[in-house]
């Protein structure tokens, strides 16, 4: 019995030990899983704010920049070079402990392009700033792309930022599990050993602790970063906010001294013409004729001001550009005089384009005219046309520009040439290498508006001593080739509009009056209204109106509802629309629409009787 007893106090010790020993073996087991719980939720918290850090420094690097093209001082390059070394550490760093999961590495991938491609960007703005290319960095800034590549990383990160949050959970789950195991581990220990299981419970009380103080760390720094963040994004509002104000304050200073100058003249004319009018003197002619030319370049500025902005009414049309240069060559060599000769080097098999023919006209014009003031005393210029195609390396060189096929038009000249820093600002508003008077700044920009509008590209080649090449890129056309268009080499006779009835409809009464006087002065029968609906009453009046000159912006009826319905009533009829408004119902997206006869205000009465030629002709 007493061996029976021993036997079994033997065996009951020895499964006493084992379990003791079990449970011990099973709780250090979960101890090393709760340490290990532990420094995955560190590691994870790590993660969270590096990833934060990250987003921190490429903003570092981006307002470095901002800063340098607003203020041209080099003391931003630091904060920018600081902020782009620690971007590769960083980067580095991040590779081996954000990539857990293939979703999380893809996203890292991602990012990794996404800020390759932003400090390329940010350091293509700043190389064009020091070469004195300050439009050519602007235009990138402007063009948006590094917001929508910065906008791209903050949703990468966050992205990044919710897989460590929901991998951090998990850990909290795993450690929630553990704990329980261990606590459980801890009962059963305490009937064998209750020094032991005090010891485990203190120490994953403790363990506990550490997580939840990591926890509460996690979140203290991930508001400080929200609020970074935050600070950050008002910093870079401010900045794009005075980039803006500085090009506007630039072209608002230069159009208020222009238009002063010219109001002044128009005012003083027109005081000292009343004033010799009312005491019978009646030779004013010279008076009438300054204020008429003021007013007619107040009018030229405004057209110059619009396609700047590239919101100049544009009917374009299908164009031969080589017959179109053939056809205004004597035009050139007429304007340029005999000291200037003229060339031109037509392709052979050069494709069709699509754009507004006056205005590239206009164009050439623009630039044979700047090539001869560039040529004082006298030299070459050539008029060029070729197809080009600008490849995918070009476009990624030219952040404004589509690859694609295109064609060029080439104005050369053996002149002075620019330095570099002033052909990077030939297209600045106001901006000019002329005298006082010989120049308003806004010929170039005029024609780059154009360019621009009509989706297509212009680029400057000069050299000191040299002379200058300025091409003009404009998108093949892949249409038919029927309707192409060609300048007209002679004029047409203006038929006699004697006898015909005008509907004027405009809401403003002196411009009103105006049109009334001028159409009497061409011949027709006049009948006005003030809006549309008294328009309309005038047209069921008189049946035998010929023609509808209309306004286009006007309250409760426009110009455009106002033909429609007098077309309805009248299919012949012949209308003309006009208006000062770059933005209404005949032009959209800066096109005329199809089958518009405009005349856009303010306008001569040469203007106007070329217009109703043109109209009239066509009945």
């Amino acid at each position: 019995m007493a061996f029976f007893y021993k036997t079994r106090s033997l065996i009951a010790l020895s499964v006493a030990l084992l379990f003791l020993v079990g449970s011990i073996v099973a709780v250090g087991g979960l101890y090393r899983t709760q340490s290990q719980d532990r420094d995955r939720a560190r590691q994870t918290a790590a993660t969270q704010l590096a990833l934060a850090q990250f987003l921190s420094l490429l903003q570092d690097a981006e307002t470095g920049q901002r800063g340098y093209l607003l203020t041209g001082s080099e003391a931003y390059l630091q904060p920018f070079t600081e902020a782009t070394n620690e971007l590769n550490v960083a980067m580095e760093s991040l590779g081996s402990t954000v990539s857990v999961t293939t979703a999380q590495a893809q996203a890292f991938g991602q990012l990794q392009s996404l800020t390759k491609q932003k400090l390329d960007e940010l350091r293509r703005t700043i190389a064009l700033k020091q070469q004195g290319r300050d439009a050519d960095a602007l235009a990138i800034v402007a063009g948006n792309h590094g917001k929508d590549l910065m906008d791209l990383s903050r949703v990468i990160i966050r992205q990044l930022q919710d897989g460590q949050a929901a991998l951090l959970r998990s850990t909290d789950q795993v450690v929630d599990r553990d704990r329980l195991l261990t606590e459980i581990g801890i009962a059963v220990a305490l009937l064998l050993a209750v020094l032991l299981s005090s010891f485990v419970l203190i120490d994953a009380n403790r363990q506990y602790t550490a997580i939840s103080a990591a926890n509460s760390e996690l979140k203290t720094a991930h508001a400080r970063v929200l609020d970074e963040a935050r600070r950050r994004e008002l910093a870079e509002e401010h900045l794009r906010q005075s980039q803006k104000m500085e090009a506007i304050g630039q072209l608002t200073g230069g159009l208020a001294h222009d238009f002063n100058n010219m109001l002044a003249v128009i005012i003083g004319s027109l005081n000292l013409s009343r004033t010799r009018l009312s005491r019978g003197d009646t030779n004013v002619d010279r008076f009438v004729d300054g204020a008429l030319e003021a007013a007619s370049r107040a009018a030229n500025l405004t057209h110059r001001l619009l396609a700047f902005s590239r919101q100049q009414p544009l009917a374009p049309s299908v164009i031969d550009v080589n017959r179109f240069v053939t056809g205004m060559s004597e035009l050139i060599r007429g304007t340029l005089g005999g000291e200037v000769r003229v060339e031109t080097v037509l392709a052979g098999g050069l494709w069709l384009t699509h754009a507004d023919s006056t205005q590239l006209e206009n164009a050439i014009l623009n630039l044979a005219v700047n090539a001869r003031d560039a040529m004082p005393e006298g030299g070459r210029l050539t008029i060029e046309t070729a197809n080009a195609s600008l490849d995918d390396a070009y476009a990624a060189r030219h952040a404004d520009v589509p690859a694609g096929q295109y064609v060029m038009i080439a104005v050369t000249d053996t002149g002075q040439g620019m330095l570099p820093e002033v052909a990077a600002k030939a297209f600045d508003p106001y901006f000019t290498t002329k005298g006082v008077g010989k120049g308003t700044g806004l010929g170039l920009g005029q024609v780059m508006g154009f360019v621009k509008q009509s989706a297509g590209h212009i680029k400057i080649y000069s050299e000191p001593g040299n002379g200058t090449a300025v091409k003009i890129y404009l998108p093949r056309y892949f249409g038919a080739e029927a309707d192409i268009e060609t300048l007209p080499l002679t004029p047409v006779e203006a038929p006699n509009f004697a006898k015909a009835r005008v509907l004027v409809v405009e809401d403003e009464d002196r411009m009103r009056i105006f049109l009334e006087e001028a159409f009497r002065e061409l011949g027709f029968d006049v009948v006005s209204a003030p809006n549309g609906l008294a328009g309309l009453k005038l047209l069921d009046v008189y049946p035998d109106v010929a023609l509808l000159f209309t306004d286009v912006v006007m309250p409760e009826m426009n110009g455009r509802k106002l033909a429609d319905e007098a077309l309805r009533r009248r299919p012949s009829l012949r209308v003309i629309f006009t208006t000062g408004f770059s933005r209404n119902a005949v032009i959209h997206n800066g096109v005329l629409d199809k089958d518009v006869n405009f005349l856009a205000k303010p306008f001569t009465l040469e203007q106007l009787t070329a217009k109703v030629r043109e109209v009239m002709r066509s009945a």
